[in-house]
């Protein structure tokens, strides 16, 4: 590793390599509080540069992991003494943007949050979103398939990328920088690394499809007495709003009371709380008909109680509900779980898991919040079982996963599975479609250098998963 260190040292420059203090001193995600372990971090520059130095581990058999915007909850960028890092935070430009296209191409290091405000600077949108907008990379977004709040209309990152260029394990460069929306030429082949959590390539550069911007936003919170309502407002919304509904934001009544304090916008008394959002076009118009349907959902016993925005400050206000998941830690250690199922078995779902842990920590103090993107079926839990210890995650990783085999749900809806989570991908996935996951990894990364062992192992797939490093 010493040679390799050096070798790429004197090509990729002063700025290009981190060692000693400089990677040890560095976080190993914005939710972690331990230090990186790996000895070096490659700091490429450019697509050339990636090339070169997968090229060289690649030659040496030295495994790399790449870093992004470290805002993952699966230990997808736990690396070890044994590896390198490759990070992609100086691969930070915005190339091009196209009016007329609306697409804009950016490299891989660009953060959510300023390819939003380019977009916006010239009426248009980037449609994805989520709470950590202003640390997440778009290539990090997409290696992920993430997701976020505004799945149920725009979908998750591979709906809002068009092409991507990508590097090999070998060094090959595919780039597919497609920017049509129709391409039916041949195999799509962004597909294959779009939520590959960087195990098949390095993804360096994205095409992404934006909208024309929204001149319309209207937000509220509501409260309803049953999961029934929940899924009927749901359905009644999404009609009586035309198609603008962007966001659907379930919060299940404890978590609703943590994070609103001592000022709550409504009663803390509701089992459930849901916001809701739409964008539109027309001021005026799209207002009167989103206080029209929320009236009627109150008219049908749908809403117990509602708050709408009358400001960008009130909206704020209510979406900072939903992203405060870091107050979830002041009651000790948490585990956080990302899974996803059907609406129709949500309800008795979170009941199941919810009886398990009660089952199981009977008479111990203990806490699980639930809230989640519900109108497109991903769910978070977040456990404060009193420890981290290992033990006492496979006990709760036990009663928040297996109930999802019988029901078909997923283990990861949009963080993924990294480390964490691949001694349970069989709960989600099937051993052919396992077996054929592998394959790809063989073909495109045949001496397992990228990311290794994440998702799965290519020799006995779904071994537990290792240690934090």
């Amino acid at each position: 590793m010493d040679d390799l260190i050096r070798t790429l040292g004197a090509e990729l420059g002063p700025d290009g390599v981190l060692t000693g203090d400089a990677v040890s001193t560095r976080s190993a995600g914005i939710w972690r509080s331990d230090a990186i372990a790996a000895p070096v971090i490659f700091r490429p520059a450019n697509t050339e540069q990636v090339a070169m130095v997968l090229r060289a581990c690649n030659a040496a058999g030295q495994p790399v992991v790449t870093h992004g915007g470290l805002t993952g909850l699966v230990k997808g960028a736990i690396a070890t003494e044994q590896d390198v890092i490759l990070s992609t935070e100086r691969l930070n430009a915005i190339e091009t943007l196209s009016v007329v296209d609306r697409t804009m191409q950016v490299q891989a290091g660009v953060k959510l949050a300023e390819a939003q405000d380019r977009a916006e600077s010239e009426g248009l949108m980037l449609a994805l979103d989520m709470g950590a907008r202003g640390s997440c990379t778009l290539g990090g977004n997409a290696a992920t398939n993430a997701g976020g709040n505004r799945v149920i209309r725009y979908g998750m990152t591979r709906d809002n990328v068009l092409g991507l260029e990508a590097v090999l394990a070998d060094g090959t460069v595919v780039s597919s920088l497609n920017g049509m929306l129709k391409n039916n030429a041949g195999y799509d082949l962004k597909q294959l690394f779009i939520g590959s959590e960087g195990t098949l390539g390095v993804i360096t550069r994205l095409v992404l499809r934006l909208r024309t911007a929204w001149q319309s936003q209207n937000t509220a919170l509501v409260a309803c007495q049953d999961f029934t309502a929940v899924t009927s407002l749901l359905r009644g919304l999404d009609v009586s709003l035309g198609g603008t509904l962007s966001a659907y934001e379930v919060l299940w009544q404890n978590y609703y009371k943590l994070v609103a304090g001592d000022n709550p916008p409504l009663s803390t008394d509701y089992p459930y709380y849901v916001l809701v959002e739409a964008l539109g076009a027309d001021i005026t118009a799209d207002h009167e008909r989103f206080l029209g349907a929320i009236s009627a959902a109150i008219d049908n016993k749908l809403v117990a109680d509602a708050v709408v925005c009358k400001s960008g400050a009130e909206r704020e206000a209510l979406w900072q509900l939903r992203d405060n998941v870091d107050r979830t830690m002041d009651c000790g250690p948490v585990f956080i779980f990302d899974v996803s199922l059907r609406l129709s078995h949500m309800e008795a779902y979170v009941d199941t898991v919810l009886e398990r842990l009660r089952a199981e920590w009977a008479g111990s103090d203990y806490h699980i919040w639930v809230f989640g993107h519900a109108g497109d079926g991903n769910l978070h839990f977040v456990c404060a079982m009193g420890d981290r210890e290992q033990a006492t995650r496979d006990r709760v990783e036990r009663a928040v996963y297996e109930p999802l085999a019988q029901i078909r749900g997923s283990v990861s809806g949009e963080h993924g599975i990294g480390l964490e989570k691949k001694r349970w991908l069989t709960t989600s996935r099937t051993p052919e479609e396992i077996a054929l996951m592998q394959a790809l990894k063989q073909a495109l990364d045949p001496r397992g250098i990228l990311n290794p062992n994440r998702v799965f192992d290519l020799s006995g797939a779904n071994a537990d998963a290792s240690e934090d490093g």
